[in-house]
């Protein structure tokens, strides 16, 4: 960890320390900034560099960010810690400036990669102040490596010699004591001043003035009018390169600038190796900006145009936001929802974007499309917080293309997203009242509505109706040119509905019928970034141990059930635990099968599952025996030590507290927190809640 206050020396220190010939280790380094601020933003910056050092990082790990509504802790980490774990080969994760983060999502995502860090991998952190991590804890573990101000700081013999080079020439012992006094050995302000010693060698006994002044009066004139435009008019650049820069600027020759900047040591540093693109120091921008003669606002404009052209809109909408245009940002933001962020990935920068909208620029249509990159996201709350302002703002001009009906829109991603499980029958109503309003006169609904409303009746239980009005929906994926990931969300809902339904034929029809894009996601290594996968692999699953072949139904089921535990639903994964009891029984491998429906339980006593899962989870466990339920529990010593998180979470286990209330109190997610019990259960050797507490008293941990 190195944290200082700006100006420190902080980044120079580690990209000179990473680049030692002499240290055989990969170096992943990521510069942050404001923008990068979102999970998955975050995470798909750090992966990509982490795969970019070498081959013994898949791109597993980044792939699997793309599930939707998927935590990095879900699926994404434990496939990293995993490739590092048989990795004997050196790693090195340095973030810089990581002060700018809040998200308290990736601080979370962070301390789960620190808990479980392997001896492959380390981790170095830059920033102003101390991360929101668990420091005391890691320092008393002797894990923490610490530099700071005090370490970072320049000796007067140091800072002389720093002062000499840059100013241009020696410097006596009174004029170097009179500098290093000012400044306390702070980089940057010895930097400054030795510039301006070279403008002035008289200055070291001059006024007072803050040295940033000097920067600004003796400093910035001395320049080249090129170098001297360039850095005050394009202060209001986080980023820059040569063509962004003469966009922004409307001149030409920027680059070579940019070079020249960077050769004389002005506070402008490269942030890639091929130089294309740059930073000037934090410290300096309002220094600049002060100087500048012209709206920052025009420059920010044409930024935003640039990055339109260069294709990279979320860059676009955030400089429209700064130049405080935000209907333009709205436009743009409507324009490129599916075609550019959703299709990439990106509904969270989505989300986050319009979180920074005024509420005037954020029109019913705009709402609308960031309800469903929060239903993307799995953030239901989100979701219903955008349909309530899309539903407030509407008009009767209001109009969404391939709809007749814009509210009918709307009731469909509420049906669809806006609740949970255990109110499903509530979901039903919604979209059936979506079907009465866009057929309203005769006219075709759009095919979200019964799409949505086969998969809401199968949530309530009632799935002979939801696999008939889902079966007219699958015959017209091909006319409706559906994408992979939807032909594989309603094969999924369809088949499991038909399994229930006891349609087999038909559920192995469709089975057939979706297999070729079903293998090829999970060919690509992308189960995470296709929900139905689950609930179809499930279904075959259970289609398998009703055809007799119940060793292959097992196998199958297990790996469903682990996809299953990833995705907001946890009726299908209630599903797909009861199928697997039942095949482990006639397996003839009884522990797993109590393992199973023990599990079945929690999903059961813990999430807002649909109202027929008690009815099915009694009937399951009165075949397999209610006494059974419940695992026994080894004695003896863990052969893992538990860490301070996970013990943490086992105390509170004890309680009456759900999982999520669990989270609230410890300030984790719900997702975070599931983590961390499967790591906890893992040890214990236990498959549910209750065992867990009790093998723990058995232990004598609580």
């Amino acid at each position: 960890m190195v944290v200082a206050p700006a100006g420190w020396g902080k980044t120079t220190l580690l990209s000179r320390w990473a680049a030692d010939p002499d240290e055989q280790r990969r170096i992943a380094w990521v510069s942050l900034d404001e923008g990068d601020d979102e999970p998955v933003r975050f995470w798909t910056y750090v992966l990509t560099a982490l795969h970019g050092t070498g081959d013994e990082i898949s791109a597993a790990a980044l792939q699997a960010l793309d599930g939707v509504g998927i935590s990095a802790v879900d699926v994404a980490l434990p496939v990293l810690l995993n490739e590092l774990g048989t990795s004997s080969v050196r790693h090195v994760l340095v973030l810089d400036d990581y002060h700018v983060l809040a998200d308290p999502r990736i601080h979370e995502a962070v301390e789960y990669l620190v808990t479980y860090l392997p001896p492959s991998l380390r981790l170095v952190i830059a920033g102003r102040v101390d991360p929101p991590l668990p420091i005391a804890r890691l320092r008393a573990r002797g894990e923490l490596t610490e530099l700071r101000a005090a370490q970072l700081r320049f000796r007067p013999d140091e800072a002389a010699a720093l002062v000499s080079k840059v100013a241009g020439h020696d410097l006596d012992h009174a004029a170097a004591s009179a500098v290093w006094e000012r400044t306390e050995g702070w980089a940057a302000g010895l930097q400054l001043a030795a510039l301006a010693l070279r403008a002035d060698p008289a200055r070291v006994h001059a006024d007072e003035r803050h040295l940033l002044d000097y920067f600004a009066t003796e400093v910035l004139p001395g320049l080249a009018p090129s170098q001297r435009d360039l850095l005050t008019r394009c202060a209001p650049l986080e980023r820059l390169s040569g063509p962004l820069c003469d966009a922004a600027l409307q001149v030409d020759g920027s680059a070579l600038v940019l070079d020249q900047l960077v050769r004389a040591d002005l506070f402008v540093a490269a942030l890639d190796e091929e130089q294309r693109w740059y930073r000037c120091h934090h410290l300096l921008r309002d220094a600049m900006a002060r100087e500048a003669t012209t709206d920052s606002r025009d420059v920010l404009d044409r930024a935003a145009a640039w990055f339109t052209t260069q294709d990279h809109i979320d860059d676009a909408v955030r400089h429209l936001l700064r130049a405080g245009r935000d209907t333009a940002a709205a436009d743009l933001m409507v324009r490129n929802a599916e075609a550019w962020f959703f299709e990439r990935g990106a509904a969270a920068t989505y989300v986050r974007l319009g979180d920074e909208l005024t509420r005037t620029a954020v029109s019913p249509v705009l709402a609308y499309s960031l309800a469903f990159a929060a239903a993307l996201c799995g953030e239901q709350a989100g979701v219903n917080h955008w349909l309530d302002a899309a539903e407030e703002a509407i008009t009767p001009d209001t109009a969404m293309p391939g709809w007749h009906s814009f509210r009918a829109a709307v009731l469909t991603v509420r049906a669809g997203f806006g609740l949970s499980d255990a109110e499903a029958a509530q979901s039903v109503a919604l979209a059936r009242q979506a079907l009465e309003l866009e057929t309203d006169g005769g006219a075709t609904a759009h095919p979200h509505i019964p799409a949505t409303l086969g998969a809401v009746l199968a949530r309530d239980g009632r799935f002979d109706e939801a696999a008939s009005v889902q079966l007219d929906v699958w015959q017209r994926r091909h006319h409706d040119s559906w994408r992979p990931w939807t032909v594989i969300a309603v094969a999924g809902t369809l088949a499991v509905s038909l399994v229930e339904a006891g349609r087999g034929e038909e559920c192995d029809r469709v089975l057939r019928e979706a297999g070729p894009i079903a293998e090829a996601a999970e060919r690509d290594g992308r189960e995470a970034s296709a929900p139905g996968l689950a609930a179809l692999r499930i279904a075959a699953g259970r289609r398998s141990y009703l055809n007799g072949y119940v060793e292959k139904a097992a196998v199958l089921l297990r790996r469903s059930v682990a996809v299953a535990e990833l995705h907001p639903r946890p009726t299908t994964l209630f599903l797909g635990l009861l199928y697997l009891a039942d095949a482990e029984l006639a397996s003839g491998n009884r522990p797993a099968a109590r393992d199973a429906l023990a599990r079945a339980r929690e999903v059961v006593e813990e999430e807002p599952v649909s109202a027929f899962a008690v009815k099915h989870l009694e009937q399951a466990e009165t075949r397999l025996g209610r006494a059974g339920t419940r695992t026994a529990v080894r004695s003896g010593a863990l052969a893992e030590e538990l860490t301070d998180r996970e013990l943490s979470i086992l105390r509170a286990l004890q309680g009456t507290a759900t999982q999520r209330e669990i989270g609230s109190a410890l300030f984790l997610s719900i997702n975070t927190v599931k983590a961390y019990n499967k790591s906890l259960y893992r040890k214990l050797g236990v498959a549910s809640r209750h065992d867990a507490v009790r093998a723990a008293r058995d232990l004598g941990l609580i």
